[in-house]
């Protein structure tokens, strides 16, 4: 009886540390690409924000997310003149864990520079 208890109490343990994570995303192409006036400065410069929802409560909305995650990336990697981003993907990851959301958000662009 006290192996089937602890059996079961392993099970619980498991079923409760496990997590599920769904992936999407999207892609806008923020720059008129059109004319071959342009060149390629910069290829996947990214920005990520992560939030943590718990029982549903807290953390940011989607779009401040992708703000974020966006001026992160251009903190990191600021314009120049004449320099657009084009080729934008926004990709969301969402992990799941009992009562507990995580939400990561990283956008990717790259960087032309007008002639």
């Amino acid at each position: 009886m006290k192996n089937v208890t602890k059996l079961f109490m392993l099970a619980v343990f498991v079923a409760f540390m496990t997590s599920c994570a769904m992936h999407t995303g999207y892609m806008n192409n923020s720059a008129s690409l059109s004319d071959a006036n342009f060149s390629y400065v910069s290829q996947s410069i990214s920005g990520s924000a992560e939030t943590m929802h718990v029982f549903g409560i807290g953390g940011l909305e989607k779009q401040a997310l992708v703000e974020e995650a966006k001026a992160e990336m251009l903190k990191n990697n600021p314009l120049q003149p004449n320099q657009a981003l084009a080729n934008v993907t926004v990709n969301w990851k969402n992990s799941f864990l009992i009562v507990v959301m995580i939400s990561k958000v990283t956008v990717t662009a790259d960087v032309v520079e007008f002639k």
